[in-house]
């Protein structure tokens, strides 16, 4: 595998040469944002107050960098939160992962470099763009960091964009080496698409699989996070997600799954508490993501937040939110460090969004809950072979932010009409509350339980943003509703006793046949789709954007977020009715400034002047008021960051979607 650069003008603009001091809960420093989440913490916060309330509307594009050229063939789905440091943007773009260098005042391209990986990115189970990369400098060397979708990691010279040859092996450590299990360096199914962690002279990096709906096999590469040195690319410490005989956890595998049980990766980004010396990985499921019958027992360290020590990978502490998880309730998104005020003392805290809607918050030098966590009775399935655990762990505060469960209160209501036969299509599922468990689908019924969050609901991947001036944090989620059904597969498909799928007649019988399952998987929408006339079978809010009071462990106020879709504005059901706004569902990053709450909306409306676009949105900060709005030529695929440079803020985002390959939007103020 060859590595290109090319060097498109010499000489960056005023690069700053200190050493970042990116300590948790600061946010970003000195107008920059050297951080994917703006600091170690992954707060997403920053101190700039240029752009307030009082001038939002009045922000114009500066500049906008396309991406459709880089790689092979247009991606249409930007995920990227770019970094800007001293006066330039890096970040990575395209269908092949390019990282590309530009000019933060005009968006000019400086450098681009790329890797072309061959069958092996081919195969890579993480394509495309990936979602940002890392910056790192001692005052003298100044690196960008980032890892391929083949699963290699690069060092490049943040000046040039040239490989660091004394990093690993010419500029390269193989990924799928070294990790303390043996993968196929060309179809093993590992990689990554988060951004690398680096803190202090350490490199933390995750890993991500494919999808686990329906996996081929109960085995699959496990997901172990290992550190490397910043300087040398030489591995520093390992840790084995899933415990290896005789290390602490193994015990909570049962029938020895450990040994042949995979995933449980760490695909979200991790944080770090450089004054602890302590990195916070968030990890996912086991093999697979709706059915655990083949791995009974707890499964530590799945869905567990784990503290681990910066410089030997050594476990200080774990809590695990969810027991031997089938609802696919990865911890999909950084885990948060804050500080805040209760009872009068200082909290110093690491708060995790989820995909429940439920803020799980603890002592980061601890683990234990702020608030008490109750072990509570659950539902139990009868799915065969499936063992579940009797009880899961419920926070008492703060309250869920978004829809956690499913019941007939739950369903549209718009009209009576609509009601009852939103009522009617619900009587073919099973609803029930928070960890309610998947059942084998039937056509006679239920086809599925219903279950919020799993899949891509509630708060995914672009996590949320706190302010350390109010001790608010904030959370976008998505009230997605997904049907999860299981069925045996065809022995030519997978391995497993049970995959997710829908149960449909055959032509002669009516018998059960499982060929469909939900988009999660990779499958086909179910038969009968969750839809009333067209209009979504659950109330709005659609999407949502919450603030939690840490110091109170309440909810400061909640407002849906985007503008309501065309087919519901628009649908005959509703015509004559006034319908407040929905907001709109999809992945939402969040931005939190000194003066405002920032974010973009998912997919696209028909605005006010006939076009097909979105809108880039302002809420105070306090309230939840909206307070400007400004176009955006189609919805957000990334989340936004803020820098200043030459006395000017800019705003930069990542957009996207159908017929519109990505693109970076950067937004200032008239001169």
């Amino acid at each position: 595998m060859r590595n290109h650069t090319r060097v498109l003008r010499s000489g960056l603009i005023g690069l700053t040469l200190l050493a970042a001091s990116a300590h948790a809960q600061t946010g970003a420093k000195n107008g920059e944002w050297r951080t994917y989440g703006g600091d170690l913490g992954n707060t997403r916060y920053a101190a700039l107050n240029q752009i307030n309330a009082g001038n939002f509307d009045k922000l114009r594009i500066a500049w906008r960098f396309q991406t459709a050229n880089l790689g092979p063939r247009p991606e249409f789905n930007l995920e990227a939160t770019p970094l800007m440091v001293g006066g330039v943007i890096y970040s990575v773009a395209g269908s092949r992962r390019d990282v590309v260098a530009l000019d933060a005042t005009n968006g000019e391209m400086l450098w681009m470099h790329t890797e072309k990986e061959g069958a092996r990115g081919d195969a890579a189970p993480r394509r495309l763009s990936g979602r940002g990369l890392s910056y790192w400098t001692d005052g003298r060397q100044e690196r960008i960091l980032y890892v391929t979708p083949g699963y290699r990691l690069i060092a490049l010279d943040a000046k040039t964009g040239s490989v660091i040859p004394t990093f690993g092996k010419a500029g390269v450590v193989d990924l799928k080496l070294d990790d303390d299990q043996e993968i196929d360096l060309i179809n093993g199914e590992v990689g990554l698409h988060s951004a690398p962690t680096v803190a202090g002279d350490t490199i933390i990096v995750g890993a991500a699989h494919l999808t686990g709906g329906a996996p081929k096999n109960k085995t699959n590469v496990k997901g172990y996070v290992r550190g490397f040195d910043v300087k040398t690319g030489k591995r520093l410490w390992i840790f084995h997600t899933i415990p290896k005989p005789g290390e602490f956890g193994y015990d909570t595998w049962e029938n020895d799954s450990a040994d042949y049980t995979g995933n449980t990766g760490v695909w979200a980004q991790i944080s770090v508490d450089e004054e602890l010396g302590l990195v916070y990985l968030p990890v996912e499921l086991p093999t697979g993501d709706y059915y655990g019958g083949h791995r009974p027992g707890n499964g530590l360290f799945s869905e567990s937040i784990v503290a681990v020590d910066l410089k030997t990978g050594k476990r200080k502490w774990h809590y695990q939110l969810v027991h031997h998880g089938i609802w696919d309730w990865d911890i999909p998104c950084a885990p948060m460090l804050v500080d805040f005020t209760l009872n009068g003392r200082v909290v110093k805290a690491v708060a995790q969004p989820t995909k429940q809607s439920i803020l799980y918050v603890f002592d980061r030098a601890t683990g234990q809950p702020i608030w008490p966590i109750e072990e509570r009775p659950v539902p139990q399935g009868d799915v065969p072979g499936e063992k579940y655990s009797p009880t899961q762990p419920m926070p008492t505060k703060p309250p869920a932010y978004g829809r956690t469960g499913t019941s007939v209160d739950e369903l549209i209501d718009f009209t009576p009409a609509l009601r009852a036969e939103a009522i009617q299509l619900a009587s073919r599922y099973k609803m029930g509350p928070l960890f309610t468990p998947p059942v084998v689908s039937k056509v006679e019924g239920p086809l599925a339980t219903l279950v919020a969050g799993c899949c891509q609901g509630g708060t995914g991947w672009p996590g949320g943003s706190y302010d350390p001036q109010t001790h608010l944090l904030y959370a976008f989620t998505w009230g997605a509703v997904n049907p999860l059904g299981m069925l045996p597969p065809e022995r030519s498909r997978s391995d497993m006793n049970y995959i997710s799928g829908i149960a449909r007649p055959t032509a002669t019988s009516g018998a059960t046949t499982g060929t469909a399952r939900p988009a999660d998987a990779g499958g086909e929408a179910p038969p009968a789709a969750l839809t009333v006339q067209g209009l979504p079978l659950f109330k709005p809010p659609y999407g949502s954007i919450t603030a939690i009071n840490l110091d109170k462990g309440e909810i400061a106020w909640s407002v849906a977020h985007g503008e309501t879709p065309d087919n519901i504005r628009n649908s005959p059901a509703l015509k004559g009715l006034t319908i407040p706004r929905t907001g709109r569902g999809g992945l939402v990053g969040v931005l939190t400034t000194s003066t405002l709450v920032i974010a973009g909306e998912r997919g696209t409306f028909t605005d006010e002047q006939g076009r097909n676009a979105a809108r880039l949105r302002a809420y105070d900060k306090a309230t939840g008021k909206e307070v400007g709005a400004v176009f955006m030529p189609t919805g957000q695929t990334g989340s936004p960051m803020t820098y200043t440079v030459n006395g000017k803020q800019y705003i930069v985002i990542a957009i996207g979607g159908p017929n519109f390959p990505g693109e970076l939007v950067a937004y200032s103020l008239p001169d």
